[in-house]
């Protein structure tokens, strides 16, 4: 196997394989996202084409960014049972599979079955968990930046591919930015193929930075999927913890996916922004979000993750009410996109630390998806919530304000968390 063989030579030169763990599971998240963040471009296009409401469009969305969390502990479990690179192959064809059919469609309820449903399920089978996974399997040192990376790539791959998609949607239709989608989807499931692994010991490794005892292959769960997914939801759920990092990670989705990715195209519009000069600001946001979740990666891995938490969530929600303020010029755009950017999924790394070290690093990745169900609970929330204010109101304003004060909200409560804590005991 080509991964065996890349192994070797890498061993030769004292290069981990972790690190080509790294690139592939990096790129999965780049376009599985981009195929979440991409409908942002198409609300006014099909508005237009169909004659569809906002609201009709945002329940799609809404249940689309809701079944990309519902997913994620199932989705851990399924990792756990049959491997990352059957589950990750299978993700990325069921992804394909509900673009492609969407080509043809004609009413409204084939855009929630196909982007809803279809795309949910098939994203949803990645989501975060995916990089959490990889991180706390492939690495002992460095798992703080590890995550950072990932959960860059996620949210950079929401919003770096917005202008090109905006472009072909506008000089050719959303059809063949679609057809893009489709292509760069079936090239990284190729890249999956020949690549990933599923454990350091299925190439006689230890995970980067393991110096103990040599590997031994793990065996799979005895008990099944949805067994284990709702037994660390049940051992979770009796602790305050959790229902903190839920309730804060539905706040950091209500204020990114669900708001700013969603809508803020459409928001600009309603001021005579053009598609492309919105999505080039988001693409812009992805940009800073790149280097600032990175950062946040590798300052988790030195401070208290509580504290990162406190700043990221305050800052977000300064940025939120700061946003209608700008008068929706380049200069106060480009003020909101540099610090709403760096701290837009900054959340990530700090809270996935959070979680391993309260519930364990063995379940860390079940109990980080049910954690990020609260997540995109907050995403659909706000994608319907958004919508419906624009067409009762014909204003997102209030959505945006409310956004704010909740990342406030969040703030105060992640204080509440211990400083320190022994991994929670749970049942196997």
């Amino acid at each position: 196997m080509i991964s065996s063989w890349v192994s070797a030579r890498l061993a030769t030169r004292d290069i981990h394989y972790g690190w080509v763990m790294v690139a592939v599971t990096f790129l999965t998240s780049l376009i599985s996202s981009a195929s979440v963040g991409a409908p942002g471009v198409f609300i006014l296009p099909l508005e237009k084409e169909f004659g569809w409401t906002t609201t009709q469009i945002s329940s799609a969305l809404s249940i689309r960014l809701l079944l990309f969390g519902l997913m994620a502990p199932f989705a851990a479990a399924l990792m756990a049972r049959f491997g990352l690179r059957n589950v990750v192959v299978s993700a990325l064809a069921i992804i394909v599979a509900g673009l492609v059919a969407s080509l043809a469609m004609t009413q409204a309820w084939h855009l929630i079955l196909l982007w809803g449903f279809v795309v949910g399920f098939g994203t949803g089978m990645t989501a975060m968990v995916l990089g959490a996974t990889v991180a706390t399997r492939w690495f002992t040192a460095r798992r703080g930046l590890v995550v950072g990376v990932f959960a860059a790539s996620t949210a950079t791959g929401q919003l770096i591919f917005l202008p090109i998609l905006a472009y072909l949607t506008e000089t050719f239709g959303w059809r063949t930015a679609m057809g893009l989608m489709c292509v760069m989807l079936a090239l990284t499931a190729v890249a999956v193929l020949l690549f990933m692994r599923d454990r350091p010991s299925d190439l006689g490794l230890r995970p980067f930075g393991d110096n103990g005892i040599p590997p031994v292959p793990a065996a799979p769960p005895a008990t099944s999927i949805v067994s284990s997914a709702f037994m660390a939801l049940r051992d979770a759920s009796r602790t305050r913890v959790f229902w903190i990092l839920f309730g804060t990670f539905f706040i950091c989705g209500a204020s990114t996916n669900g708001l700013v990715q969603t809508h803020l195209i459409p928001m600009c519009a309603d001021f005579g922004i053009p598609a492309t000069t919105s999505a080039s600001l988001l693409a812009a946001m992805g940009i800073f979000d790149f280097f600032g979740t990175i950062a946040s990666g590798w300052l988790s891995d030195r401070y208290d993750n509580r504290w990162l938490l406190f700043w990221y969530y305050g800052l977000r929600g300064l940025s939120l009410l700061f946003l209608p303020f700008t008068d929706f010029s380049f200069y106060g755009l480009s003020i909101f996109a540099m610090f709403y950017g760096l701290d837009w999924i900054a959340t990530v790394p700090p809270t996935v630390k959070l979680t391993a070290r309260h519930f364990g690093p063995e379940r860390a990745a079940m109990v980080f998806g049910w954690i990020f169900v609260g997540h995109q609970f907050g995403s659909a929330t706000a994608a319907f919530g958004a919508g419906l204010t624009r067409t009762l109101l014909e204003s997102y304003l209030p959505a945006f304000f409310a956004a704010g004060v909740l990342c406030i909200i969040a703030a105060a409560a992640v204080l509440l968390l211990r400083r320190s804590a022994t991994p929670i005991a749970t049942a196997a």
